[in-house]
This record gives C-alpha cells, structure tokens and sequence, in this order.
C-alpha cells in the first residue's frame, strides 16, 4: 500500500527551490567560464517539470526564471518565459520522470539547456548586452550549457535514486516470489 504525502512532495520542492536560490545568488555569479554562468532557475524549473509536471509546473518554471530575471541585469520576463515553455514541454510526459532515468534525465535536460541558453542570449544580443553573434555563441551559450548541465548533475543523480522513494511495504509487484520489504528511502 503506498499512501500519497502531498505535504512531503511540496517541502522537498519548497527545500529544492531554496537551494537553487541560494546556488543562484551565491554560486552562480562567482564561478563562469568566458560570460557563462550556471543558471540554476533553469535546474529548479526542469527538476519541477521531470517530478511535478502540468500546470504546477509550469508555474514553478515561471516564478523560477522571475526569480532568475529579477537577479540579473537581463529583460525582466524573458527568463521566466523561457522556463515556463521549458517546463510545459518537458512536464507533459507524467510526474517523477527522473525516478531510475538518470541518463535519459541529462540529455533531456541537456537539450532544453542548450536551446534555452541560446534563446537567452540571442535576446540579451538584441537589446545590446552582447557584442558579436561569436559572443553569444562560443562566450555565453556554450559555457553557460555547460556550467548549467554540470550543476544538473547531483540533482539527477539525487533526483534519479530517490524520487518516489518511501517506505512501500509492497507484497510482489516487480519483486518475484514472497514479501519484500522496501526500506528504500529510510
């Protein structure tokens, strides 16, 4: 019998939305490689999208890139846009996506990091805060990918070994023959 905790799912993602905005403000804008930095609004939005999914979602993915637009020096909106479509495509496919798909988990997310980076910073050329399409491309979009999936990382991994995790005192299912005890999560 597995008895749903609506109170746990929304403290693990109050406790992974503080973390990515203290990873924003504190970690982000002290470690880049050329112009690019870790954009951790986009890591929030997407492990919201691969756990939660619909509508919720995409608010989360919403407020997240608010978060990270207000943060910056960069247009207010575009960001939170841009994590809003992200999280409306990735999350319609069902909740706790991650859950034993740690693979499959990093090239999705690694994807929508590239295209969301270059949307990004085509924009930020638009209004002038680039100076040449190289810059946007081999200076900011490459190393902020890069930056971004590597911070991805650990939460995959977390996300991809715990996710849907709890006591389950389940009798068969995928477990052949007998009574098994999960204590997966304990």
């Amino acid at each position: 019998m597995q008895v749903a905790d609506k109170n746990r799912d929304r403290r693990g993602t109050l406790v992974l939305a503080i973390v990515c905005a203290v990873l924003q403000l504190a970690l982000a804008p002290n470690i880049g490689i050329g112009n690019g930095r870790a954009n951790f609004a986009l890591v929030f939005t997407v492990c919201a999208a691969f756990n939660i999914g619909g509508r919720k979602g995409v608010l989360a993915g919403f407020f997240a890139g608010l978060f990270f637009d207000l943060s910056t020096t960069g247009p207010i909106g575009l960001m939170a846009g841009l994590c809003a479509v992200a999280a409306y495509v990735l999350g319609q496919e069902g909740r706790n996506r991650m859950a034993g798909e740690f693979g499959a988990s990093v090239v999705e997310f690694s994807v929508t990091t590239l295209v969301v980076s270059l949307i990004y910073h085509l924009a930020m050329l638009m209004v002038g805060q680039s100076s040449s399409f190289l810059d946007v491309v081999a200076l900011r979009t490459l190393p902020t990918a890069f930056l971004t999936i590597a911070a991805f990382l650990p939460f995959a991994w977390y996300y991809s070994r715990s996710a849907g995790a709890g006591p389950s005192l389940s009798m068969g299912g995928r477990h052949r023959g007998g009574s098994h005890l999960n204590t997966r999560g304990l």
